[in-house]
């Protein structure tokens, strides 16, 4: 029977009975690969309940451009939207803690390799000269040692590849994670930058109140001194006006803060930004078509889904991690240096050492912490199924309110337009009657109150268009194309256009 010594000559492996264990263990390890992974299932609908009224483009979802925002025609919105990828400091983070999900990629493949070290020591030890029966009592012996120690651990049941796979599944939802925030950033610039539009509109519409209203109050004023109106007819305008003052005034504020909302989107202290107020020739935003998109399709175009669904895939891996505890690990070492007690006798043959053997640990008895942790993986792995298809709905819940928003505005839209224009023609009226004594002035005040609350109104359900608009596309996935996504040289899928460092 062939057996191996070491450098003493002492038998150290029966090969025989190592080859025969060895093979008990090849055969034993399809036993702790992890559960054969599939995406929880999902029922999905056939169609949108509130798309079946709503005219749509026909291209669908696929057809966003990446930079989606082009459609709406304001080059202002272009100029921010294009900010978001240089200089903010949420996408910072996002694509910080991709990168790091990349490297423990790297860090679990590592153990698919040996691992090297190399050390030098000098010690210096005294034997008690009290001890009966050592050679060395009451001696100082030093002790030089040069060594190199190597150790390798083969993935016999798979806790290793389960390791990487969990890792490589968490980096992929990280890259996933990236596109997300970086939609959802893009979809909240886009919504504060039609408000403060809509409010640069609405201010014009003030001013242009304040300056009719400014008229009339002079027009009340002459009427009064010629002895036609009452001084409450005069105290009424002067109200009327100042309302509407302090109505612009509270205006400016909310466009002020929309304002610095949008530095800090950008990246940019609120401090040294500033939106310039909306010129008066300058065309209001336009309203895209309505994409169409049938349910199947959301899976693919969202990346929270996406990065949902890999950390369902990591939890199953770990799954795998959690069972390849209950098999023993084989770990096969090499050991060899010098050692002497003086660095000259490093040079001498006989101060070699080494050491060669494979070693064969597992656990007997744990009280029961790997059943445990298996039953903990797989709790974690059912928690992440159910966040998955609860990410789902709430993506389902998104899309058809985003369709029930666009149809239900675009009808308020056309009632409101056609209430602003019977106001306007209302308020045209009456003072035409005030001019010639047909009606008091409390009348006219009413009239101009409705008419400018008309106005108002039709400037708010335009502004809400263009935001329900921006809320379909972000809730079908915006650009964003999972399939056209770089696989980089570790495996996990490239994130383009990430910020610079």
């Amino acid at each position: 029977m062939p057996v191996t010594r070491n450098h003493r000559g002492t038998p150290v492996c029966k090969w025989p009975l190592a080859a025969a264990a060895l093979a008990a263990i090849v055969l034993l390890a399809g036993c702790a690969t992890a559960p054969p992974y599939q995406p929880p299932a999902i029922d999905l609908p056939q169609s949108y309940k509130e798309a079946g009224a709503t005219p749509a483009h026909p291209g669908g979802p696929a057809n966003i451009s990446a930079v989606w925002w082009g459609v709406y025609g304001d080059d202002g919105l272009d100029a921010l939207e294009a900010r978001i990828d240089v200089s903010s400091q949420t996408l910072r983070k996002a694509v910080a803690l991709w990168q790091d999900a990349r490297a423990q990629v790297r860090v679990a493949r590592s153990a698919y390799f040996p691992t090297v070290s190399a050390g030098v020591s000098v010690s210096n030890s005294h034997t008690s000269a009290n001890v009966v029966g050592k050679s060395l009592a009451g001696k100082t012996t030093p002790d030089h040692t040069l060594g190199l120690t190597a150790s390798w651990e083969p993935d016999l049941f798979g806790r290793i590849g389960n390791t990487v796979d969990a890792a490589q599944a968490h980096a992929e939802a990280s890259a996933d994670d990236v596109a997300a925030v970086r939609l959802g950033l893009q979809a909240e610039l886009a919504t504060d930058y039609f408000g403060v539009r809509s409010l640069d509109r609405e201010a014009a519409l003030l001013q242009r109140t304040i300056d009719t209203y400014t008229s009339v109050l002079e027009l009340v004023t002459n009427r009064y001194y010629g002895g036609i109106a009452t001084q409450g007819d005069v105290a009424q305008a002067r109200a009327q006006l100042e309302s509407t003052r302090a109505q612009l005034s509270d205006l400016q504020l909310n466009r002020t803060q929309l304002e610095h909302a949008i530095a800090t989107l950008v990246g940019e202290s609120a401090s040294r930004f500033s939106l310039p107020p909306l010129q008066a020739d300058t065309p209001s935003a336009h309203l895209p078509m309505v994409p169409a998109a049938v349910p199947s399709q959301l899976l693919e175009r969202r990346p929270d889904i996406a990065s949902a669904e890999r950390r369902v895939a990591a939890a199953n891996a770990q799954v795998g991690v959690a069972r390849a505890a209950f098999f023993p690990d084989l770990i096969l070492a090499l050991g060899g240096g010098l050692e002497s007690t003086n660095l000259a006798g490093w040079l001498t043959a006989p101060s070699r050492f080494w050491a060669i053997g494979p070693a064969l640990v597992g656990t007997i008895l744990d009280g029961g912490r790997r059943r445990a942790n298996a039953d903990s993986a797989r709790a974690q792995f059912d928690a992440s199924a159910a966040d998955y298809r609860q990410t789902v709905l709430h993506a389902f819940q998104e899309v058809e309110d985003g369709y029930a928003a666009v149809q239900a505005l675009q009808n308020e839209a056309a009632s409101q337009q056609a209430a602003s224009e019977a106001s306007a023609e209302a308020l045209r009226m009456g003072i035409d009657r005030y001019r010639k004594g047909a009606v008091a002035y409390l009348e006219v005040g009413v009239l101009e109150g409705a008419a400018l609350a008309s106005d108002r109104a039709l400037e708010n359900v335009r502004r809400r268009q263009l935001v329900a608009s921006v809320s379909l596309v972000k809730a079908l996935g915006g650009g964003w194309e999972p399939a056209g996504q770089a696989t980089a040289r570790d495996g996990t899928r490239a994130v383009a256009a990430a910020p610079a460092p």
